[in-house]
């Protein structure tokens, strides 16, 4: 393969809402540029970029993966990301690594809930983005109605850098407003092939209007050209072309392209755009790095001569391949089986096989200059947002801001003595996705997993029973109830046996009180005169605690208690430590039924994130499930909703929103306090135990 410069290079991020067209676009792109030998289908399981089982069995990208088209002396990465919210890590990943967003809407369906989020995200690393109006070929297909979408939705800066000729079943050409000619798509073209010919009459006037348009948004982000343009002087084509190069990377102008990728109609020149506006990597900032244990700061720049420093922005685990990590490098150039270091891991890494991605091939290079993004199999210790740089300099950069877990369900294996295969199975999970954890809460004996959605989650299991051989269910979670007393009582903890030989006596005294919330567990030695001796005290409060640990009325763990050892009598020979100790058990089984015990749950800070329109119907969701509303403020172009909610009704609340709110809003929590728990809800949950404790029983 040729090897490429770093002006030679450019980094695309193609974004977009789920089903909009992204990955047909990649593969569109690279199959007219050459680049790929074949044109595949989504629909057909044989898309460039849609490679793996799960993806060709739902017809949907899940991973982000990578495609090149080499075109014009260049080389544009393409970085083809999921576009449903569920899969939301990829998209940050690839936005995060790229140098531009490649903004793809549907024809009929305009900007969708995916689009804001992922355009959001793009103006938030400070990225240019071009929008490419896909499906112009789809019946209901409609330009203008997109574009007025993006510019009331998105950006008022939008403006078309080309206009169809026909749309739907008509589409078949494009109005290229700079060079100012119009383009007739060969019918049946393999490679998009077009004739030029004269602008459509019914169009000139549209074209007027739009080019218009073009020039006066140009020139409005160059004060040479203004005054030139207003001083009636015609701006020649490689100076505009120049300005909205400048205004592109300043965030002040956002080229519309469109086409229709399954015909090839429109991708040569959404290719020459991509060459001709997006900056290479060696027009972007320094790298903001850290040299690794300490805080002196580090500027990297984008060029072969400066050391060598990568980010590692994905890892992927492939069949027969094992760990494939997808690295960026920011700055300094690496070559083939060159030895790199791992400041976070302090491990040296060799890199075998340096290569560059084309879907599911990996194309074996020399070397990766500045800016460019590589694959490398095999590294020993290298996980996604680690950085990869030289020895004599260790440092860091910035990592990927990968969107936190929003759901939790409990997973359980379908075969008894797996569970150790699936903590591994999941563990490993955990090093290719991090927006999956997982982890065992030994309170409620479950093992969790969370994610960014349901799907987020089913698409896990899948690859777990794939990849590992583990089949497991998901499950709703068990709430970690917790215990405590409202009231004061004491009473005694008698334990006695003889079994013929030596035997078994232990007898104590407690009394028990409550404790403010939070305060935990207090035991008080109150003996005096020796009734019980010394050396078996510890065992009495090691009794409590286990017993405590069982709880009262739904088997949760008893919390902010105090407990009074007062009075006890012993035997000189029967007595020991664990005649003591269940004493205590005794005891607090005794006692503790007679302190007005209650259940606590715990209560969550909720945000919630929503359009104005949706706000009453996210407030009464919520008062449904017992939350207590704390207001609301503007956020944005959203309304952000503040409430105390308990954790238990939080169950698919991400599904519950998605669909009350079209799937624009999102939510995050964190843990508040403990809470009582309201009589007729905590009567179901006693109901429910005892109902669990016998079905245990029978089995």
């Amino acid at each position: 393969m040729k090897e490429y410069a770093t002006t030679s290079i450019r980094n695309v991020a193609v974004v977009g809402h789920g089903g909009s067209g992204k990955t047909s676009l990649v593969d569109a792109l690279a199959f007219v540029a050459g680049s790929s030998k074949r044109h595949g289908r989504v629909k057909e399981g044989t898309a460039l970029t849609d490679y793996s089982p799960d993806e060709i069995e739902k017809g949907y990208s899940i991973n982000l993966s990578l495609a090149f088209a080499e075109w014009e002396g260049a080389k544009i990465n393409l970085i083809d990301t999921p576009g449903f919210l569920d899969f939301a890590g990829d998209a940050a990943a690839g936005i995060f690594a790229a140098d531009a967003s490649l903004i793809v809407l549907s024809s009929t369906a305009g900007v969708e809930v995916g689009t804001e989020k992922v355009y959001r995200q793009t103006r938030g690393f400070g990225h240019p983005a071009v929008f490419f109006v896909s499906l112009m070929d789809k019946e209901h297909a409609n330009f203008e109605r997109v574009y007025t979408d993006i510019r009331d939705h998105l950006t008022p800066k939008a403006v078309p850098v080309e206009i169809p000729i026909g749309e739907g079943l008509d589409f078949h050409g494009v109005i290229n407003l700079i060079s100012r000619k119009a383009l007739n798509f060969k019918r049946g073209t393999k490679t998009g092939e077009y004739d030029e010919i004269e602008i459509p009459a019914e169009l000139k006037e549209k074209f007027e209007q739009y080019e218009r348009d073009l020039i006066e948004k140009v020139v409005e982000t160059d004060d040479a050209l203004m005054e030139r343009y207003l001083g009636g002087e015609e701006i020649p084509h490689e100076q505009l072309v120049a300005a909205m190069r400048v205004a592109l990377k300043k965030g002040e102008l956002f080229p519309v392209l469109c086409g229709a990728s399954e015909l090839t109609y429109g991708m040569r020149t959404v290719l020459s755009e991509l060459v001709e506006l997006v900056p290479p990597p060696s027009d972007g900032d320094p790298a903001h790095a850290e040299k690794w244990g300490t805080v002196e700061r580090v500027e990297l720049p984008p060029a072969d001569g400066a050391p060598f420093a990568a980010l590692v922005f994905k890892t992927v685990s492939e069949p027969h391949v094992g760990d494939v990590s997808i690295f960026r490098v920011h700055s300094g150039s690496v070559t083939n089986g060159a030895e790199v270091y791992n400041p976070a891991r302090s491990s040296l890494e060799k890199l075998n096989h340096l290569s560059v991605s084309q879907g599911k091939d990996k194309i074996e290079v020399g070397i990766l200059h500045a800016g460019d993004i590589g694959v490398v199999a095999k590294l020993r210790d290298t996980h996604s947002n680690d950085t990869l740089a030289s020895e004599a300099m260790p440092v860091v950069l910035p990592r990927v801001p990968f969107p936190d877990p929003v759901i939790y369900l409990a997973v359980l294996t379908k075969v008894r003595g797996e569970e150790d295969k699936l903590s591994t199975g999941l563990t490993r999970l955990t090093e290719e996705d991090p927006t999956f954890h997982w982890e065992y809460n030994p309170e409620v004996h479950q093992t969790w997993v969370r994610g960014l959605g349901e799907r987020h989650l089913e698409v896990i299991l899948g690859r777990l029973a794939r990849k590992f051989g583990v089949h497991a269910e998901l499950l709703k979670p068990k709430i970690p109830y917790r215990e405590t007393i409202k009231g004061k009582s004491e009473g005694q903890g008698r334990h006695k046996k003889q079994t013929g030989g030596r035997g078994q006596f232990g007898d104590c005294w407690i009394r028990m009180a409550p404790l403010p919330r939070g305060s935990g567990y207090v035991f008080e030695d109150a003996i005096v005169g020796g009734s019980i001796p010394n050396k078996f005290i510890p065992a009495v409060d090691r009794g409590v605690q286990e017993a405590s640990a069982r709880g009262i009325l739904a088997g949760c763990p008893l919390v902010d208690f105090k407990v009074e050892l007062f009075d006890g009598s012993f035997h000189t020979v029967d007595s020991n430590e664990m005649s003591f100790k269940l004493a205590g058990i005794v005891a607090f089984r005794n006692v503790a039924p007679e302190c007005r015990p209650i259940l606590l749950e715990p209560l969550v800070d909720l945000e919630v994130w929503t359009p104005d329109e949706y706000l009453g119907g996210v407030m009464g969701d919520l008062s449904s499930r017992r939350g207590q509303i704390l207001g609301s403020e503007p956020d944005g172009h959203l309304l952000k909703l503040k409430a105390i909610v308990p954790e238990a009704e939080l169950y698919k609340y991400s599904t519950q929103l998605h669909s009350q709110t079209h799937g624009r809003g999102t939510y995050k929590y964190t843990f508040r306090q403990y809470a009582e728990v309201p009589s007729d809800v905590a009567a179901k949950i006693v109901e429910e135990y005892q109902k669990e404790k016998k079905e245990e029983k029978e089995e």
